[in-house]
């Protein structure tokens, strides 16, 4: 008989008061459910064996009808009713409320039953203990399903069952209760109940929640040891590692899962809840048993020819078929979508391939897996062809796989294609492929479709995340630049548009990130706003540690707008927080130097900088010849243009461009033509503010033939090699056409970012009108020859 066990035990505090309300923790549960009752609950003669007497049995049908109507009181009433009558009652005559209740699940009624049963003397069995445990687990009470458990003393019909253990242990596994799993454990363990095949299930779901996938192999290799694979536990299996990205296991047991069906030796059973289940258990395994230690590994995979496989329809007969090609194919679309993280494309069709074989016809989910791999290996081309093929099926896509389609169209700039998938999502929150799509439209800076593409989240109610206002930063926070500088009229609308953004982050209670602030002071620095980005400089100092990076932005707006006294105070907080300058920095404060013309601060920096281990690069040899050139210093310029080239670095036009340029405007031809000589033999191609100042210096001159030579090989050494071997033939067709629209096709180029490629076809056409034959031999020209002879000496 079970112990007076006071009710306070069970109802603790929490509980008391649902009770009270009638509330219940698990949200899932539904009082006012409109089911049809089941017939065996309506007039039942017998329960378990013993004889029903028909007033009870009728007060039976009663409670249970007004539980699923919702009406409480009612049921309360009856059970009073019940209690109060001269029949005999016992334990099995509340057999059929309590399974309603575990149903349901009602706790709070169960515990009601429990109230009467205890005040009428009426023995618990283990029928009824069981669904008490059933019903206070499924609603969340483990505390009180455990009291319920350990205050009970054992008897003939009432005693401690491995079944009742693994209702435990299942809800404290889906609760992801470590502390209620240890004590369900070692309750079991003392009680020596050992384990059966649920209670490995049941710990398998654990382990994967909790991602250990060692626990995973253990729990795999003791199965395998004490127990027969059949298909549910290894569709549990194969579940568990492709959760857990085990994909070779995951194949492995997959293998085993085929070999088993086409084996025969396969049995599935539907509980009352429809759900498949193991259909018959072992003897359990204790918990002390001794292991042998050279039996630990991996059960031997049967191994099948995927080439002689038959149809499932013909190895099972309807309907077990169906269910075994329910396990199978829910199986293959795990280790398909598994396949996903790994970028193992060509496994996931062999497994596609594999299904379709089998005569298992592939769900959404199987397609959505192999749309997903195909296109992060192959692009968005492939998966389009699958989701015209599921189209060709009548199979609806999931959202997940339209989102990956759009993914990859704008990873690959294919902006159109991404926004249209966007628009099939139905009910997708998910802000990742939004923000694929903003992050496109900031690469090919196209902000007015990025507001569009924000406005349409709005729209959907899809929830922005910090990654969203990182991208509206950056295609939002300036307006003029980089195409001009900024001016009251911009920098409001920049002002607006900050304020906007940050609005909309404190409605989403979601803080500036360290990248969120970068953008923000890039887009502040680029409009020329010292104000704003000395403020927000000071907002990251105060939320993060900013780092050299962040200085560097500022550093570099500074510069730009001539503040270098700012610049000087803003580097001397960066060292006096103990942060190290790079050589990003360095070359920032040798190029502050330039505009206060102090060289010897700039080597000052220059031997900091090597002291750092940063050699000096191209940009800062372009600073150090800036800051000489200011006050015309030609010849220790061409020294720093010699040593930069003997150092080996890698050059750009921009360091040669800084001389051509004041040369230019000196009218210094000698010094032009040394420069480009140089820069001819390095191997350094021009670029259009290259030929801008040659060309226009040549022609202020009067050589206007020499400008023209020099605008020609200049454009062509513009062009690569590979570029003038692969297109000649179209360069020239584009170069020496007569129709209107040739330099239209030429400019088409800049939106490819083809920008010195359009710019040389352009020159060479112009050329080429003018008269000029193009020749693609620069070596052959005369202004080349005379370049190389007169400064061979120099």
């Amino acid at each position: 008989m079970c112990a007076r066990v006071s009710l306070s035990k069970l109802l603790v505090p929490s509980i008391r008061k649902s009770y009270s309300t009638g509330l219940v923790r698990n949200k899932s549960s539904t009082y006012n459910s409109r089911k049809e009752i089941p017939k065996e609950w309506r007039n039942p003669a017998a329960l378990y064996g013993y004889p029903v007497n028909p007033i009870v049995g009728s007060v039976q049908k009663q409670i249970v009808n007004a539980l699923h109507l919702g009406e409480r009181e009612r049921a309360s009433a009856l059970l009073s009713n019940i209690s109060h009558g001269k029949h005999v009652l016992l334990a099995n005559h509340f057999v059929e409320i309590l399974k309603y209740c575990a149903l349901t699940p009602d706790p709070l009624f169960v515990l009601e039953i429990w109230k009467t049963m205890e005040e009428k003397g009426i023995d618990l069995n283990n029928r009824c203990h069981t669904l008490m445990i059933r019903a206070l687990c499924k609603a969340g009470y483990l505390e009180e399903a455990f009291n319920l458990m350990s205050n009970c003393t054992e008897t003939s019909y009432l005693y401690p069952t491995l079944q009742k253990y693994n209702i435990l242990l299942g809800a404290s596994t889906g609760m992801n209760s470590v502390i209620h799993v240890s004590r369900c454990l070692d309750l079991m363990e003392n009680g020596m109940l050992g384990k059966d095949e649920i209670t490995y299930i049941e710990l398998l779901k654990l382990a994967v929640l909790q991602k250990n996938l060692s626990a995973v192999h253990s729990i795999w290799n003791e199965y395998a040891r004490y127990y027969s694979f059949n298909l549910i536990s290894l569709r549990k299996f194969i579940w568990s590692f492709t959760r857990l990205k085990d994909l070779t296991t995951a194949c492995e047991a997959l293998q085993h899962l085929v070999a088993l069906v086409f084996r025969g030796d396969s049995t599935i059973k539907i509980s009352a809840e429809e759900k498949m289940v193991i259909p018959k258990l072992d003897v359990p395994i204790p918990f002390y048993c001794n292991q042998d230690n050279n039996n630990t590994g991996s059960p031997k995979v049967v191994r099948f020819d995927s080439n002689e496989v038959k149809s499932v329809g013909t190895v099972l007969e309807y309907p077990k078929s169906v269910l075994v090609t329910k396990i199978l194919r829910l199986s293959f679309t795990d280790v398909i979508r598994a396949c996903v993280p790994p970028k193992n494309d060509e496994l996931a069709e062999q497994l596609f391939s594999l299904m379709q074989k089998l005569g298992i016809e592939p769900s959404r989910s199987a397609y959505d897996g192999l749309i997903r791999v195909l296109i992060k290996e192959r692009g968005f081309h492939d998966g389009i062809e699958m989701l015209n093929l599921m189209k060709q099926k009548n199979l609806k896509p999931h959202d997940s796989t339209f989102a990956a389609i759009s993914i990859g169209c704008s990873e690959s700039l294919e902006l159109d294609l991404a926004e249209a998938f966007l628009d099939q999502m139905a009910e997708y929150k998910n802000a990742y492929p939004y923000n694929k799509l903003l992050e496109a439209c900031d690469t090919l800076d196209q902000p007015e479709r990025g507001v569009h593409v924000f406005g349409k989240m709005k729209q959907l109610k899809v929830a922005p995340n910090i990654k969203t206002y990182e991208l509206l930063f950056s295609l939002f926070g300036n307006v003029n630049a980089p195409y001009e500088n900024g001016n009251i009229l911009s920098q409001a609308e920049a002002t607006r548009r900050i304020n906007a953004i940050e609005d909309d982050m404190v409605r989403n209670d979601i803080q500036h990130s360290y990248v969120s602030l970068r953008n923000l002071l890039r887009a502040l620095g680029s409009e020329g706003m010292i104000s704003g980005l000395l403020h927000y400089l000071r907002v990251a100092e105060n939320q993060f540690t900013p780092g050299t990076p962040i200085y560097n932005i500022v550093l570099h707006s500074l510069i730009e707008a001539n503040e270098d006294q700012t610049a000087i105070n803003v580097f001397r907080t960066l060292m006096s927080h103990g942060y190290r300058p790079n050589d990003v920095t360095c070359n920032i404060m040798i190029d502050c130097c330039s505009i206060s013309r102090s060289f010897k601060s700039a080597q000052g920096l220059t031997a900091m900088m090597i002291r750092y281990g940063y050699p000096p690069q191209a940009q800062t040899y372009t600073s150090l010849v800036k800051l000489v050139l200011a006050s015309e210093d030609f010849d220790e310029a061409l020294n720093l243009l010699n040593q930069a080239c003997s150092d080996g670095i890698q050059l750009d036009a921009v360091l040669f461009n800084t001389i051509i340029n004041v040369a230019s405007q000196k009218d210094r031809i000698d010094i032009i033509e040394y420069v480009m000589d140089r820069m001819h033999k390095e191997g350094v191609p021009p670029d259009p503010a290259t030929c801008g100042h040659v060309f226009t210096t040549y022609v202020n001159q009067g050589f206007y033939n020499t400008a023209m030579e020099a605008l020609q090989v200049m454009s062509i050494h513009m062009l690569s090699e590979e570029d003038i071997n692969k297109n000649k033939t179209v360069f020239e067709e584009l170069i020496y056409a007569e129709d209107s629209e040739a330099e239209s096709r030429a400019l088409d180029l800049f939106k490819d970012s083809k920008e010195n490629v359009a710019v040389a076809l352009l020159n060479l056409r112009w050329c080429a009108m003018v008269g000029n034959p193009i020749s693609w031999l620069t070596d052959q020209s005369q202004w080349v020859k005379r370049l190389s002879a007169t400064n061979s000496f120099r």
